[in-house]
C-alpha cells in the first residue's frame, strides 16, 4: 500500500512540474510578445512584430490615418466575430512567427480580405452601391483594394 501511495505522489509531482513548466513558459511567452496589447484597439499593437512596421508606417501617412485604425478595417465590427477573428489571427500569427513560415512582404489571406472588403463597404457602401450591386462575394468580384491599394497603407514602393 505504501509503494502505491509513493507512486501516486511521484506522478503528482511530475504532473505539477510539467504543468508549471508549460504554464511558466506560456506566461513568459505571453509577456515577451506583449500579449495584453492585442486586447486593445491601439494600432501600435500591430508593430509588436517587426514584419508589420512598414504597414504601420505607411498607414500613418495614408488618407485613412485620421479616420480608421487597423481594427476598424481588418476586423469585423460586431463583438463576437471580432473576438473570434482576433483569436484566430493571434493563433495564426503566433504559429507563423514561431515557425518563420510567412511571406515577406506579409500578405492578407482570403478570410481577412473578405473582412476588409466588408468593412470598406460598411463605410463607403452608399457611395459605391452602383458599382458593386451586391456582387462582392463572387470569386471574380473586383475588391475595393484592387484600385485603392494605397488608401489604407499609403503609397507602396
Amino acid at each position: 500500500m505504501e509503494s502505491r501511495r509513493r507512486g501516486s505522489v511521484q506522478v503528482a509531482v511530475v504532473a505539477a512540474v510539467a504543468v508549471g513548466l508549460v504554464g511558466g513558459l506560456g506566461a513568459f511567452t505571453f509577456r515577451y510578445a506583449e500579449g495584453l496589447s492585442y486586447f486593445s484597439a491601439d494600432p501600435r499593437a500591430c508593430v509588436n512584430c517587426h514584419i508589420m512596421r512598414d504597414e504601420y508606417a505607411s498607414w500613418q501617412h495614408s488618407p485613412h490615418h485620421a479616420v480608421a485604425t487597423c481594427v476598424q478595417c481588418h476586423l469585423p465590427h460586431p463583438f463576437v466575430p471580432k473576438m473570434w477573428a482576433k483569436a484566430l489571427n493571434g493563433w495564426n500569427h503566433s504559429k507563423a512567427f514561431t515557425l518563420q513560415d510567412f511571406p515577406e512582404p506579409i500578405q492578407i489571406g482570403p478570410r481577412n480580405a473578405r473582412i476588409l472588403q466588408d468593412n470598406c463597404l460598411a463605410c463607403h457602401g452608399e457611395m459605391v452601391s452602383e458599382l458593386v450591386h451586391g456582387s462582392t462575394t463572387d470569386q471574380d468580384a473586383v475588391r475595393c483594394v484592387h484600385c485603392h491599394r494605397g488608401v489604407g497603407h499609403g503609397a507602396r514602393n
